[in-house]
């Protein structure tokens, strides 16, 4: 084993949200492998399935994470988040990295440290996805750098950067777009210091009551209970006066009173007093509770 890899902590530094100033001191007393010495550790993962040597060879690359995730900190995500997400990044590169590729391991890593870092950016940087094909995840990470050089875009300035990222120019004004656009919590209204009111998406995203889901569900009980009590009620009537009720009211085609006096053979008024006493007793069945 190496002076190096002897010299090398016996565990991961703690990273968290306490501790963040701490873990960056750390890493960067962590020492830095030579060529030579990573050769050797690599060897000895690849021959003998060495867990030490792959430990060592992490260790002394995670101060090139810490520096790569610095470079996003623009974003509003908490680095030693996006810190993390490249350690795993760089564990994959040592899982993937063979020797034949001639070259170190932290320029071979920091593709996939990046790649880490992307897709966690992308995942949580908004509640909807802002970027999902190639050429949006390209523009992403890249219009931001433009934007803060032409601030904003002018027609030449928009094919320049379609030019320059060889995508679409409709694909660049798409990005610009989504990019200024913010999370908004659904249900909550606060005041500026001017005493202006930003509205919430719960004011204006229902067009009317009958649109709202919690008015359209009560609606459905309500009518489920008015159903079930109509045919409780009629239940509580007599045969005739059922279909009294029903032949005036209840079918497609409603029954006057002179047909239904002469299907009887009583008068009209009769057939009114039928029906009205009816009603009452069917009342009690036809209320909803509050």
């Amino acid at each position: 084993m190496t002076a190096t890899a002897l010299a090398m902590p016996t565990q991961l530094p703690v990273l968290s949200s306490g501790s963040l100033q701490s873990y960056l001191d750390s890493v960067q007393r962590i020492p830095v492998l030579t060529k030579a010495e990573e050769v050797e550790l690599f060897r000895q993962l690849r021959d003998d399935d060495d867990l030490d040597a792959a430990r060592t060879i992490i260790l002394s690359h995670l101060r090139y994470v810490a520096y790569i995730a610095r470079s996003y900190m623009g974003y509003g995500l908490p680095l030693e988040d996006l810190i993390q997400q490249g350690n795993i990044g760089l564990m994959k590169s040592v899982k993937r990295f063979n020797l034949d590729h001639e070259v170190r391991l932290v320029t071979f890593a920091v593709h996939w440290i990046k790649a880490e870092i992307h897709e966690y950016i992308l995942k949580n940087w908004k509640i909807v996805k802002v970027a999902t094909t190639k050429a949006q995840r390209k523009l992403f990470f890249n219009l931001r750098k433009a934007k803060d050089k032409l601030g904003w875009f002018s027609h030449e300035e928009v094919n320049r950067v379609a030019e320059d990222l060889n995508v679409k120019p409709e694909d660049v004004m798409e990005m610009e777009s989504r990019l200024g656009q913010f999370d908004t919590a659904y249900d909550m209204t606060v005041a500026d210091d001017d005493d202006n009111f930003f509205a919430s998406p719960s004011l204006y995203l229902v067009s009317g009551e009958k649109d709202d889901p919690a008015w359209v569900v009560a609606d459905e009980e309500v009518t489920d209970i008015q159903a079930n009590g109509l045919a409780t009620a009629l239940a509580s009537l007599d045969e005739r006066a059922r279909d009294i009720v029903q032949s005036r009211w209840l079918g497609d085609h409603k029954t006057g009173l002179k047909e239904l006096s002469e299907k009887y053979g009583v008068s009209m008024e009769r057939i009114r007093q039928i029906e009205s006493k009816s009603f009452e007793k069917m009342q009690p069945y036809l209320e909803i509770e509050a």
